[in-house]
């Protein structure tokens, strides 16, 4: 993969696919329909997913694509390939709550190599650059020209007082149990991949997930965090949490800035 075509043009996509969700959150009531799993689904799901999935099978036609809105017909299982979610967080967004995320990544041999991550509602851009390194791109947010843009990186943690932040729709006992083995400064809650966001920028140290999460959930998160010195393991062994899995089912994992002491 060239990562300098690569990066402008995931980048513009996802602009774009925020535009056309915020056209409908910011829009008159929209319908929301269940998926085969329960989840919702809205038309800003299905129209993001829709422009991402045309322009990279018009700019990347020989490489697998794998978007949450089409995983019906993702049988197969693959090592190198492009994955997205093209509206992570559809609670929040159905419940206008503005932590949701575009997301949309590069994955070679089961690890995520570069991806960008956009909160449209909070006019927050995260993204992997050509040489690995991660950045939060602040301005206008032109689709064609990238804007100032801020090197992330995750600190150097205090054991003795973690900021911790937690999923917003799914947090359960179980990750109240884990999270409290740790000695906590602070905690927040925050919807999407933005977790992974909050930890490569510092503003976190620790996103533990003991619940269900896809690999399109998680990948252009996990390669943001992974650009910018974060790391995401499986919570079972803490080896990396790895790519291109039968079903793309993620095992619980934690991501965190390397320094925290890991409890099992």
């Amino acid at each position: 993969m060239d990562y300098a075509q690569l990066i402008p043009i995931i980048r513009k996509l996802a602009l774009e696919a925020g535009d056309r969700i915020m056209e409908v959150y910011n829009g008159p009531e929209f319908e929301v329909k269940s998926k085969s799993d329960a989840s919702p689904v809205t038309i800003a799901d299905e129209a993001a997913d829709a422009i991402i999935s045309a322009g990279l099978r018009a700019e990347f036609p020989d490489v697998v694509l794998i978007t949450e809105e089409q995983a019906a017909s993702h049988a197969l299982t693959a090592q190198t390939f492009l994955i997205v979610d093209p509206l992570d967080g559809t609670k929040e967004f159905v419940q206008r709550r503005g932590d949701f995320t575009v997301n949309i990544a590069y994955v070679e041999n089961g690890v995520p190599m570069r991806g960008v991550v956009y909160a449209p509602a909070q006019g927050r851009l995260f993204y992997t650059r050509a040489d690995g390194v991660s950045v939060e791109e602040t301005g206008a947010m032109d689709k064609t020209v990238a804007g100032p843009t801020t090197v992330i990186s995750v600190t150097k943690p205090d054991n003795a007082a973690l900021m911790v932040v937690a999923s917003k729709s799914h947090r359960d006992a179980a990750t109240d149990d884990y999270i409290a083995k740790y000695s906590v400064k602070d905690m927040t809650s925050a919807g999407s991949s933005l977790k992974f966001c909050l930890v490569a920028t510092g503003e976190a140290d620790l996103y533990p997930r003991l619940g269900r999460t896809m690999e399109w959930d998680t990948a252009a998160g996990d390669a943001v965090l992974r650009g910018a010195g974060g790391q995401v393991v499986r919570f079972d062994d803490h080896t990396a949490l790895a790519y291109g899995k039968a079903g793309w089912d993620n095992p619980f994992f934690i991501a965190f800035a390397p320094g925290v002491t890991l409890k099992t």
